[in-house]
């Protein structure tokens, strides 16, 4: 076989060979019946939202934890009481009072509106703050008497509530206070509004179908892969929220889902019409070409599907619920696109045929035969990369060994709603309380009692607690009983001289566990818990480093162990999984350059360094293991492809980068500019995995397999095919090309010296 690759007639047979090629024929073949039962699979679901659809909720459960052991004391003892609270904020302008005849009237009309209103079961008793700085143990009116606030507390929890209901409360509480000169901002649970990307998406959309005409230059196959995306998220969304009737997806999941579905979506089905286009140009039938497309690109993108899987199912190695269910919720948009681009797409293509390239208003066609792709500039970087591979080698991985550098000082924890961007009224609320009441205010640290036989334990505590370092405030006991004696379990709350998100809270959280609890109540029954954010987020990063370890030995061994299988190769395995692995921590390198240290801060819409929030890292890592395996699976599976028909590595890899690079680049390009529209969020966690993942998809394929990779295995060259003997009789073959083309070599490599 020669270099120039498969002959016509071998492709052909990709048309016919393997169970993929024979069920995409079969789909080519009967393209209506396909469209016709895809139309049925989505009005089902569709139909089904109404008597089965769930809500998102976001519920943070850390078994075995401090701060779980704390929230279900809480719960068990007062949270049948109460729902969501609504914290309204009330201000006068700078340098003026509150308690003015006039404003004071306001604020008795907005406290009679909010008992009115809607379904509270809870409405601060009077205007506490203006009549008495200090009411039921909580100051409720700054010291310069400007600012005040209240709290609505509801009968539902906030995922039961019903948000326009909440906004319009605040509507009309801004219209009350508004003439008297008070401005009113909101914060608390009920405030938290679902989060909402879809300006993000649009420009992702946008951005895709300009880079996708820049690539075909022909409407047509600028659209498909668009429409096929756009269908892969809507199904995503309806499966998402029947499984929503079955456990609970935290509401970030809204985010994930057109992040990763848009992304994959185009870039899966980009490949297999790339593939489809050129086969058209090498002479076979569209129906032929829709099989043989499904055989080739098609494999590879149910292997990458695959590799995306296998990380998400890592998720649960972590131990925390809603951090896997965050995983598997944002996987939805990866399985309908993996569906959708080996069924329904060979389908369409076979009904388009050689139309596919219709719709390019005067714009000239791309030759996409091989001799055409050999002269393209990503063959001409192929070419340079190659030729100067031992250069090329080190200065790219110097370059992404820098970029990664940040890394090491990441601080993961709370970010708190100082760092949410300022048009926010969370924001502006927060602002509010921690001028008028110290910045540790808005965020208070709660240490349950379980009291047992020592009904002295909560005040002992409370005086402990006004002794430590850093305490700004402590109110006296809340306890579950009108009787104190009587009570079983107490609240103290305690509130930091600091932010939430500054470090120094961390260390008042860690005193009063280390220290403070345990010296108090040595030799008493009585047990306590410290709670409230700090102590969450400290709880789940600890579980999260805990389970890391094993989270990343199953995602890198078992895919490695796949990419073994599929490439025959034990290089190709390892070089696959820290090549990746590479890229993700470049992805955390910049994010914590920007985000926690403020380099270019004000570029994503924040003005407030903090910390990165603990669940970040473990769910962008198990996506982004699996999107860059996408891109490693594309490019080696064309070299393989390459290399099996005679071609030596060097070769195999020009025409491999020839062959797919292009499109690599534009896929990548697409799948970033997705992920970076997602800084227009306003929500301060879509941010940061928008961030991490353009980032890191981006320089995944631009330095990693465009550049670092070739270099790598152009200095291996034949040793890049390496497996041992044993190995290769123990593993099963399971290879990325359909059994009629995937000959062995007829002379394979031998085993380098000190490798057998």
């Amino acid at each position: 076989m020669s270099a120039d690759g498969p002959s016509v007639q071998e492709e052909r047979r990709l048309a016919h060979g393997g169970a993929l090629a024979r069920f995409a024929g079969a789909c080519a073949r009967h393209p209506w019946r396909v469209v016709a039962i895809w139309l049925a699979i989505i009005v089902a679901l569709g139909a089904l939202q109404g008597p089965l659809a769930g809500k998102l909720k976001d519920e943070f459960r850390v078994p075995g934890t401090d701060f779980q052991k704390a929230t279900d004391l809480i719960e068990a003892k007062f949270g049948a009481q109460q729902g969501a609270a609504l914290r309204v904020v009330l201000a006068a302008p700078e340098g003026e009072r509150i308690d003015t005849p006039e404003r004071r009237a306001a604020v008795e009309r907005i406290l009679d509106a909010s008992r009115e209103s809607q379904r509270e079961i809870n409405v601060g008793q009077g205007l506490a703050p203006v009549e008495d700085p200090v009411a039921q143990g909580t100051r409720t009116l700054s010291e310069d008497g400007r600012i005040a606030f209240f709290d609505v507390t509801y009968d539902r929890q906030a995922f039961d509530l019903e948000r326009d209901d909440v906004v319009a409360l605040e509507d009309e509480i801004r219209a009350i206070g508004a003439p008297a000169g008070l401005q009113a901002e909101f914060t608390g649970e009920a405030e938290q509004a679902p989060p909402e990307s879809g300006a993000s998406e649009l420009l992702g959309i946008i951005a895709a179908f300009l880079i996708l005409l820049v690539l075909f230059r022909a409407l047509v196959p600028t659209l498909i892969p668009i429409v096929f995306a756009i269908v892969a998220v809507m199904s995503a969304f309806l499966l998402l929220f029947l499984a929503a009737a079955l456990t609970n997806f935290n509401t970030v999941t809204q985010i994930l889902v057109p992040m990763i579905g848009l992304g994959v979506g185009i870039d899966y089905t980009l490949f297999i019409v790339t593939r489809f286009r050129q086969l058209l140009g090498d002479g076979l039938e569209p129906r032929e070409a829709a099989a043989a497309a499904a055989a080739t690109a098609g494999r590879a993108v149910i292997f990458a599907g695959l590799t995306v899987a296998i990380s998400i199912t890592g998720l649960a190695l972590i131990g925390i619920d809603f951090i896997t269910k965050l995983g598997l919720g944002s996987a939805l948009g990866v399985v309908t696109a993996v569906a959708l681009a080996v069924t329904l797409l060979p389908a369409v293509l076979a009904l388009l045929g050689r139309r596919i390239d219709a719709g390019r208003f005067g714009m000239r066609s791309v030759d996409e035969s091989r001799e055409g792709q050999r002269r393209t500039w990503v063959a001409a970087w192929g070419r340079f990369v190659t030729r100067r591979a031992r250069v090329v080698l080190p200065v790219a991985l110097i370059g992404l060994l820098v970029l990664a550098a940040p890394v090491l000082g990441v601080r993961l924890g709370l970010a708190d709603a100082g760092t949410a961007p300022t048009e926010l009224t969370t924001r502006k609320a927060y602002d509010l309380l921690s001028a008028g009441f110290g910045p540790g205010f808005t965020s208070p640290i709660p240490v349950v009692v379980d009291v047992a036989d020592d009904p002295t334990a909560p005040q002992r505590l409370d005086d402990a607690i006004r002794g430590v370092p850093g305490i700004s405030e402590v109110n006296p006991p809340i306890y579950n009983a009108v009787d104190p004696s009587q009570a079983s379990v107490a609240i103290i709350n305690a509130y930091s001289q600091f932010a939430p998100q500054d470090a120094k809270t961390d260390d008042i959280v860690s005193a009063l566990r280390d220290d403070v609890i345990p010296q108090t109540l040595e030799g008493s029954r009585a047990q306590a818990y410290v709670s409230g954010q700090n102590a969450a987020f400290t709880d789940i990063g600890n579980v999260i480093l805990d389970g890391l370890p094993w989270f990343l030995l199953y995602v890198i061994g078992i895919t490695s162990i796949v990419m073994a299988m599929a490439f025959r190769s034990l290089v190709v395995a390892l070089k696959a999984a820290v090549t990746t692995l590479i890229s993700a921590l470049v992805g955390f390198g910049v994010l914590t350059f920007v985000v926690q240290q403020g380099n270019g801060l004000e570029l994503i819409g924040l003005d407030r360094t903090g910390p990165i929030e603990s669940f970040v890292p473990p769910i962008a890592f198990a996506i982004l293991f699996g999107l860059s395996m996408d891109y490693e699976v594309f490019l080696m599976s064309r070299i393989r492809e390459e290399h099996v028909h005679g071609s030596d590595t060097p070769q195999a890899v020009r025409d491999g980068i020839a062959g797919v690079g292009r499109v690599i680049v534009a896929a990548s390009l697409i799948m970033s500019v997705v992920f970076f529209a997602f800084l227009l969020n306003p929500d301060r966690v879509a941010k940061e995995f928008g961030l991490l993942l353009g980032v890191a998809i981006l320089v995944d394929a631009l330095i990693v397999r465009m550049t670092l990779v070739p270099a790598l295995l152009t200095v291996l060259r034949e040793r890049t095919w390496w497996m041992p003997r044993w190995l290769d009789r123990l593993l099963p073959r399971l290879t990325i090309e359909p059994p009629a083309r995937a000959p062995e070599p007829a002379e394979p490599p031998r085993t380098p010296a000190g490798m057998a």
